[in-house]
Parts: C-alpha cells; structure tokens; sequence
C-alpha cells in the first residue's frame, strides 16, 4: 500500500496498544518495543491494512526509510495523446460494453465519456452511505482477523458485523482484551450507524 509518515495508524504488541497517530510517531515507539524482541504489529486506522515497517538501525534511520517513496514498476513509454483534458486529470482506461451499451452511450449528450462520467458520479452519490457502511465492515474485520481470529466468539461477531447487529456484536467481544475490543468497536461504530444515517439523509 502506498506509504505516508503522517498516515494515521495504530501499533500493537501483542494485544496491547501501544501508540497510535502518524506512522512517524508510532514508528518510532514500535521500534523501541521492537529493539527488545517483541513482536509489534501496525495498521493503517482507518483501513486497517498492515503497515511494514523496517526497525533495523537506529531512529533516524528508521524515519529515512519511512521518508522515501516506496518503489513503483516502471511505466512504459506512453502513446502520443489523442484528443481529451489531461489538466483536469481524465485517464484513458479500456471499457469492455455490448454494442448496445455503445449505441445508448453515444447517443447520449456530450458523448460515451460524458455520460459514463455522469453515471459512476450519480452511482457514487446514490451508493455513499452504503460505501461507507462497507469500508467500516471491511476495516473492522481486517483487524478482528488478524487480531482476535482465535478468540472466542470470532466467527459469531463476524456474522453480528456484517448483518448490523451492533448489540450482538458488543456482547460477543466483550470477554476480549480491552485494547482489541476498543478498537474493533471503533472500526465497526459506521457499519452500524451508516444504514441508520443513510436512511435519515435520504
């Protein structure tokens, strides 16, 4: 995943918080935990992606590291650009449609561009709530498996996660570590507050 020092996130060692903030910050308290062998994991806050973070060496080293861009392939030279807005950011990607997709799109005002951008900008709109609903589920149980996964009571809150039973949820991890439970309740708080705010918003 791509890297940035100021990126919120969260480390633990073993089921104890021990920071939290930008990467920066909780990197170098991770690795003073780390420097006395114990095994510390970091996660993106608000996506709970694990974050790799390399200790060897002193601090500063640490943060030089942490400062550099992580490397990406190397591009391949690109073909001349045709007509289009590259200032405004368009990307030109291939579609794959059926004829009558094409046909409906291009008879559309502005064009199959137009009208496609319009389209994912309504879906976008319409689906909001819902996409935040499903960014929350996945975070929280990112974090329960790689955290709890052989905790009593895992798979049940799992399924209480996902079908937005919030009271079923609490009740399953509560016998959890505290800093695991915290944190799981607070990855999960928009998977069941999102549909409830979707429905008053809409």
């Amino acid at each position: 995943m791509d890297r940035e020092i100021h990126q919120g996130c969260i480390a633990f060692e073993g089921i104890r918080r021990i920071a939290s903030g930008a990467l920066a910050e909780v990197a170098l308290k991770a690795k003073a935990v780390s420097d006395r062998g114990a095994q510390v994991l970091i996660f993106d806050d608000a996506t709970s992606e694990p974050i790799e973070v390399d200790f060897r060496g002193s601090a500063d080293e640490v943060l030089r590291r942490l400062a550099q861009p992580e490397s990406k392939p190397v591009a391949t030279a690109e073909a001349p650009r045709g007509p289009g807005r590259p200032k405004l950011g368009v990307v030109a990607r291939e579609v794959t449609l059926l004829p009558r997709h094409w046909d409906w799109l291009n008879a559309q005002p502005g064009g199959a561009s137009v009208a496609l951008r319009k389209l994912v900008d309504a879906a976008r709109r319409t689906n909001e709530g819902k996409d935040r609903v499903r960014r929350s589920q996945e975070a929280a149980y990112r974090f329960m498996s790689a955290m709890a996964g052989n905790r009593p009571g895992f798979e049940e809150a799992t399924r209480a996660l996902f079908a937005g039973r919030r009271e079923h949820f609490d009740q399953l991890i509560a016998p959890w570590p505290r800093d695991v439970r915290d944190h799981a309740k607070k990855l999960a708080a928009l998977a069941f507050d999102g549909p409830a705010a979707a429905q008053a918003g809409s």
